[in-house]
């Protein structure tokens, strides 16, 4: 009997709840889900944060567009550990790097919808993507997920989904490494992941367990890939 696989960071995690019951719906039409590789210790990620922070504002965020700032451990080393790094967003990069054929991994590094994706400095003007996958759904109630992908095509399983809790608001006064003196902001910071696989296109799980900060204000990602890919076939996400 198939029993679905559920993994979620754990050390130093807090547990987070929704209060109130919170449905999320997509279009047909593919979400982009922007990822962004960054870490406090890189002098050249606070540009790229801050033209992801900008899309807090931005009427397309949620519907046309769902941003994630993955912090990479492997600048802690050069002087200054960044608190929101773990090691298993350096993985995905580097499983990204193998599935699309590259040979390093960098920060800043965007990745849209799977791809490297370099022209970040236009954002707001990010092309929709002209793929219609279906609808992902997601009801939120206390601490549970129940999850559905309604999907279009004749995509093969089994599916892993991902979900993201991610955090507003935070600020880090840098003492050391490339950025120090410096006071960095951090928004769309993902603060606790979790992923489960079914052969149904249905899911119920618990929100992850946190990262112990404390943000001002935190929202959620969720998205569906293969088993095969990691890259993201559709995405829904919202504010808790």
């Amino acid at each position: 009997m198939f029993k679905p696989l559920l993994l979620s960071l754990t050390l130093g995690f807090s547990a987070y709840a929704v209060s109130q019951p919170l449905q999320l719906i997509s279009t047909k039409q593919q979400t982009n889900l922007v990822e962004l590789y960054t870490s406090e210790g890189c002098s050249s990620c606070p540009p790229a944060e801050h033209r992801l922070n900008n899309l807090i504002n931005s009427p397309q965020l949620w519907k046309r567009i769902i941003p994630i700032a993955l912090h990479v451990d492997y600048w802690d080393y050069i002087g200054w550990k960044d608190s929101y790094s773990v090691p298993q967003n350096a993985q995905r990069q580097r499983q990204y790097a193998k599935e699309n054929g590259a040979r390093t991994v960098y920060t800043p590094g965007f990745v849209n919808n799977g791809k490297e994706w370099r022209s970040w400095t236009n954002l707001e003007q990010l092309t929709p993507s002209l793929k219609a996958p279906g609808k992902l759904s997601a009801t939120i109630n206390n601490n549970h997920i129940d999850v559905r992908f309604n999907a279009i095509d004749a995509i093969k399983g089994p599916f892993k989904l991902n979900v993201a809790i991610l955090g507003f608001g935070l600020q880090t006064q840098i003492q050391a490494g490339e950025n120090e003196g410096k006071q960095l902001k951090h928004d769309f910071v993902v603060i606790g992941q979790a992923e489960q696989i079914s052969h149904t296109k249905h899911w119920k799980l618990k929100l992850p367990k946190t990262l112990n900060v404390n943000p001002t204000r935190k929202g959620i990602a969720i998205w569906v890939s293969t088993l095969d890919a990691q890259k993201p076939i559709q995405a829904v996400g919202g504010w808790l």
